[in-house]
């Protein structure tokens, strides 16, 4: 039969497959997950699927397990240095030059969560569709089944992680967030023994919320500390606190529940629809604003409240701050681990060199994920992979109008 006569058929068939995915995926373990998307891609007339998670420090891509996976297979794929990890930064379908083996972005929203890798007998523009909306679907279901499936958890992971690391990465939302208007970004290092950093991002009609906060130590008491934290800024603004109110809700729970650990904070919304970009910052690093390709200095330095459990910000909350954003700006906001980064020679990374990485990936085309991704790459090179302190970055980038790449 002729490639003419078969693109038609697969569209038709489509639905009927994708419905019956939804079906068997209900019973299904994250063990089975694999084998009903090979069978789902079968019946569309794809010889083969692979399922890739990215790791949690976006190094590698890692093969969900299947019986029928090889011991160099089970070692995954480089993001850097291979087609899969292409298609996993630039969030774009790769094919090989035949056109028989394909790699399709797994993305939930705008957050990257691995790729689907297709074996066919040639290019074929239906199979092509089809094979984009499996891979959306397949998305779907591992996002769902990996707050209840530790094999889809362990699979993003390389290596043990201690358990304060633990506790705060239960508390933390997705990486990268967004709507048509604004998008917001963040990483965290030592991915596997993070103690006090923590990050939290969400919308709220029209509102885009940030949270960054540093706890002092690198214990479990640190992470019990930000997670603390993170439940009384969501529990306050999810009852329709404002910034100062939120300030004041962690400052009471750290000196009532956590005295000895001391805090410094940026909390911020953005308006997505007027720009108006408004924070506090209690003892922390200034958030950076980057326009048009350049740090505008000082923009967003303001002096500093101070750091959060003392019980000072109880009674009077802090003053909140103010801009109005351009289209297209930039807003970095990031923990001191980042600037204050050493080389085994002394060597600070530094705010400048931290900004200039942001800069200049994004100047070449990299959206807000993968201009972070890299900027952590950097520092762990320059830090040799050994980094003291924790190492936190949010990147919120405020895009009203329809964007020309």
């Amino acid at each position: 039969m002729s490639a003419e006569k078969t693109v038609p058929a697969v569209p038709q068939c489509l639905g009927a497959v994708l419905a019956w995915v939804l079906e068997r995926s209900h019973g299904a373990s994250a063990l089975e997950l694999p084998g009903v998307i090979g069978e789902a891609a079968r019946r569309l007339g794809i010889s083969r699927t692979r399922l890739y998670l990215a790791d949690l420090q976006q190094r590698r891509l890692l093969p969900l397990p299947r019986p029928d996976l090889t011991a160099e297979e089970r070692k995954g794929l480089g993001v850097e240095g291979s087609l899969a990890g292409l298609a996993y930064r630039t969030q774009e379908v790769q094919s090989t030059r035949g056109g028989d083996t394909t790699w399709f972005p797994m993305v939930d929203g705008i957050e990257r969560i691995g790729v689907m890798q297709t074996l066919t007998s040639g290019p074929d523009s239906g199979l092509l569709e089809a094979s984009r909306a499996l891979a959306s679907l397949a998305t779907l279901l591992v996002v769902s089944k990996s707050t209840h499936h530790d094999p889809l958890v362990q699979g993003q992971r390389v290596r043990p992680m201690t358990l304060q690391a633990e506790l705060l990465w239960a508390f933390l939302p997705p990486r990268t967030i967004g709507t048509a208007l604004a998008t917001s970004s963040a990483v965290l290092e030592p991915a596997y023994d993070i103690g006090g950093d923590a990050f939290d991002h969400c919308f709220i009609d029209g509102v885009l919320h940030l949270t960054l906060v540093d706890a002092m130590g690198h214990d479990l008491a640190s992470g019990g500390a930000s997670g603390a934290a993170l439940a009384a800024c969501r529990s306050t603004r999810r009852s329709s606190g404002d910034l100062p109110d939120i300030v004041s809700a962690i400052d009471r729970t750290l000196a009532q529940w956590i005295p000895d650990r001391l805090m410094t904070a940026v909390i911020a919304e953005l308006d997505t629809a007027q720009g108006d970009f408004t924070w506090i910052n209690c003892g922390h690093p200034p958030p950076l604003l980057i326009r048009d390709g350049h740090v505008l200095q000082n923009a967003l330095e303001r002096p500093p409240h101070l750091p959060l459990g003392f019980g000072f910000h109880t009674p009077v909350p802090p003053a909140q701050e103010h801009v109005r954003l351009q289209p297209g700006d930039r807003v970095l906001m990031y923990s001191d681990g980042i600037t204050e980064a050493r080389s085994p020679e002394g060597d600070l990374f530094g705010e400048e060199r931290l900004a200039d990485t942001v800069i200049r990936s994004t100047a070449s085309g990299d959206n807000a994920p993968e201009a972070l991704r890299r900027l952590v790459q950097n520092l762990l090179s320059h830090h040799q992979h050994h980094l003291r302190d924790d190492a936190t970055i949010l990147l919120i980038e405020w895009h009203p109008f329809p964007r020309t790449h």
